[in-house]
């Protein structure tokens, strides 16, 4: 290891720029002589909460509304291209498989790319690409054909948590855990107007109509991401401190505010996210504690939702079974559509995800992030054992209600963590990461809530419950606690760097 390293440091102040090196023996940052200085991180926290970020909220937002649509598109769909193309339970399911393994395969790759050549760039090719692959969707005309496309899809919208990363960079620090979460009202919003949608065409218009419609909400998004800059601090953290500042004093104009005086001044790192780098002797603990915690949030999320039906439809706790009635005809079996009051119940389902978004800022601001997030893992793990008891309909939706809003809950806390634990220069790429893992939790649950369920629910209940406490025992060892701390520019360096 050098004994003095050179960095460099970028002073941008009107047209004069001049470059030095420094010993970084002590982490600090020197002061131009006869002048202030002042970080992005300061910048940040003194312009404040304002326009700027309202309109943030509600574009990057807005990313989780086209990524819920195209998700909650495939439960909508199901049993038409079920009917359509004659498909077997597995087949269907395969669909749902597939795009979760573009998703997995793919979250890394954005998070990657967008630690070295922009988040907003990544967000708008993502987002390009997965409303292109999802409007040639409904020109399938054969179930091969239907789920490549959809797989193709789910690869583009794992490049949408770059709209979360951004949020997160230019938030100011006590609004993080005031505002993030709120992000949620827009996935569950996606998720309302799919379900609604699909009930007012796919009777009428039919199923490829519904993809089309689907695609509206990416299209006008990418006439709007101009208005949102390229994150501040991953420009510094490239040496592009001039568009840095620009962009902050964009901000701070809207926001009618202002820049701390003196000049901006940040260190630039050479090295960008590497894998290595999320499990090296800095981060490895947090990385694979929140790997297996991600796995888990997915795992119990989508496990609930495909649990839910089989609870309502079928009572498997209580000794019924859809099985006793398999003796209808191939036909009726392929072709059983959904009625009104199964739109009705997935409303429903998705509104008790509304439950914990009021009580949520409190609560996270309060215990922080990862007590909180020890705490609604908890809770789920309890509550999905308490689905074990044999009780009548109304109790029952009532368990799966609150259990709906704790899972959700679950998402919005380790998102904000992941966001928040990582330095710039790896922040895409470990939340990427951790959102892959997440997918092999949502590929794994199909299996257990639907095959499982059916034939041992006490071993799948508390298989979810299991999951559940373990990523309780994770969150509330996780070793760096992100409430009131600073987002980190620079990862630092690591022995023998």
């Amino acid at each position: 290891m050098m004994n003095k390293k050179e960095a460099l440091v970028n002073y941008i102040h009107l047209d004069e720029s001049v470059t030095i090196s420094y010993p970084n023996d002590n982490g600090t940052v020197p002061k131009k002589a006869g002048g202030k200085t002042y970080t992005v991180e300061e910048a940040v926290e003194t312009i404040g909460f304002g326009r700027f970020h309202i309109l943030l909220l509600f574009i990057m937002g807005s990313t989780s509304i086209a990524e819920a649509m195209e998700i909650m598109l495939l439960a909508v769909i199901s049993p038409v291209i079920r009917c359509e193309w004659l498909l077997e339970e597995w087949q269907v399911a395969m669909v749902t498989t597939m795009v979760f393994l573009g998703f997995m395969a793919f979250s890394g790759v954005w998070g990657y790319l967008a630690d070295r050549y922009g988040r907003w760039m990544i967000l708008l090719i993502s987002t390009v690409w997965s409303t292109y692959y999802s409007g040639v969707t409904s020109f399938a005309h054969t179930y091969g054909w239907f789920v490549f496309l959809r797989s193709m899809v789910g690869s583009g919208v794992a490049g949408h948590s770059q709209g979360f990363i951004l949020m997160t960079e230019f938030m100011p620090s006590k609004y993080r855990g005031r505002i993030l979460p709120l992000g949620q009202i827009f996935w569950l919003t996606g998720s309302t107007i799919e379900i609604l949608l699909a009930y007012l065409i796919v009777p009428t218009l039919g199923w490829r109509w519904l993809v089309r419609i689907s695609t509206i909400p990416s299209i006008i998004l990418l006439l709007v991401f101009k208005c949102i800059p390229e994150s501040a601090r991953y420009s510094v953290s490239v040496g592009n401190t001039q568009n840095a500042k620009q962009t902050l004093s964009y901000i701070a104009k809207m926001n009618r505010s202002s820049l701390p005086q003196g000049t901006l001044i940040e260190t630039e790192t050479a090295k960008r996210g590497r894998i290595l780098d999320l499990v090296d002797s800095e981060y490895r603990r947090t990385t694979l504690q929140c790997w297996f915690i991600w796995l888990g949030t997915a795992f119990a999320y989508y496990g609930l939702v495909l649990t839910s039906s089989e609870l309502l439809e079928n009572n498997v706790v209580c000794g019924s079974s859809k099985h006793a009635n398999l003796h209808n005809s191939l036909e009726t079996c392929h072709c059983k559509m959904f009625e009104a009051a199964d739109y009705q119940t997935m409303v429903i389902s998705t509104l008790g995800e509304f439950m914990f978004v009021p009580f949520s800022p409190f609560v996270i601001e309060t215990l922080g992030r990862c007590r909180s997030l020890a705490l609604t893992m908890g809770a789920s793990g309890f509550f999905f054992l308490l689905l074990n008891i044999c009780t009548n309909r109304a109790l029952l939706t009532t368990l799966l209600f609150v259990l709906r809003a704790l899972v959700s809950a679950n998402f919005i806390i380790v998102y904000i963590y992941t966001a928040e634990v990582y330095p710039t220069n790896i922040r895409s790429f470990g939340l990427g990461s951790c959102s892959s893992m997440a997918r092999i939790g949502a590929m794994v649950a199909p299996f257990i809530a639907q095959v499982l369920l059916a034939t041992q629910p006490i071993v799948a209940l508390c298989l979810f419950s299991g999951v559940c406490l373990i990523c309780s025992v994770l969150a509330f060892t996780l070793p760096i606690e992100t409430k009131g701390r600073a987002m980190q520019e620079i990862k630092p360096p690591s022995d023998g760097e």
